[in-house]
């Protein structure tokens, strides 16, 4: 399993009294970073969220290239640019069979929810919070067998489906979740057509996870909920053969691996 090492200090000669990074550039990574109070940032041109502090997060997408351009404006104005090298890696093929047609070939009506359905997400994913919950510690909301990993490639039926970029976590029907980190509620509904009992909870600065196939919800959008907190029932409502948990993560519109982001899980064998 893939983690972040967090404890990595990459300082880039030319803007080394600029900028300080945590972790190394790879697809499906957080990467928190400082630049000097008051520096504006972007990445390929898009504009970072930078905490007055200094402290910021960038993500990488399971398909990210291999170079992407940091832009820092120190306050004085001066420009800083560095090319940071984005390590690729390898996915797994994932055979699904047993979807119901229904999900495979949605009606009309069905259309128009999950249309309704992605405008709720999208929505839920343009807030930017100050808080900066991203920079502190991230735990497993439930532990089980892991039987999906992020990047891997679905095929549904004999179809190619898109990437699945989250971690599944095998449990039965009714087992508790909790919160990954810290965070507010900003998507809370008990039956999606995709994910069914769904969750979006923001760390801050673009960076959020999302809970899915959820059979019970147990926050509303708005509230704050802190570690150790139960959020959710494990379900298998959605698109799901079987009961378990989703997690998923965002930095903007960046999909990365929450698997990244918290201890290797123990096996029964181990405990």
């Amino acid at each position: 399993m893939y983690r972040l090492l967090i404890a990595t200090v990459l300082l880039f000669a030319p803007i080394a009294q600029a900028l300080e990074l945590q972790g190394a550039a790879q697809q499906g990574a957080l990467v928190i970073g400082m630049v000097a109070p008051g520096s504006t940032i972007t990445l390929d041109g898009q504009a970072v969220q930078v905490a007055d502090s200094g402290r910021f997060v960038l993500g990488f997408d399971r398909d990210a290239g291999a170079a992407a351009q940091l832009t820092v404006v120190a306050p004085d104005g001066a420009i800083h640019s560095q090319a940071l090298t984005v390590a690729p890696r390898d996915y797994k093929i994932q055979r699904v069979e047993g979807i119901a047609k229904k999900i495979m070939s949605p009606s009309s009506k069905a259309l128009q929810q999950i249309r309704r359905e992605s405008a709720l997400v999208a929505a839920a994913r343009k807030v930017r919070l100050k808080r900066q919950d991203f920079a502190g510690t991230f735990t497993w909301p439930l532990q089980g067998p892991i039987t999906g990993v992020y990047g891997s490639q679905r095929v549904y039926n004999g179809k190619p489906g898109r990437p699945h970029y989250g971690v599944d976590v095998a449990a039965p029907i009714g087992t508790p979740v909790s919160t990954p980190a810290p965070g507010l509620v900003t998507l809370a509904e008990e039956d999606m057509f995709y994910s069914g009992g769904t969750l979006i909870i923001d760390h801050g600065h673009g960076v959020s996870s999302t809970l899915m196939h959820l059979d019970r919800v147990l926050v509303s959008a708005g509230d704050e909920v802190m570690p150790g907190d139960i959020v959710a029932e494990v379900g298998e409502k959605g698109r799901a053969t079987g009961p378990h948990l989703d997690w998923r993560m965002n930095w903007l519109k960046a999909r990365v691996d929450p698997q990244m982001l918290v201890p290797v899980m123990a096996s029964p064998s181990d405990k």
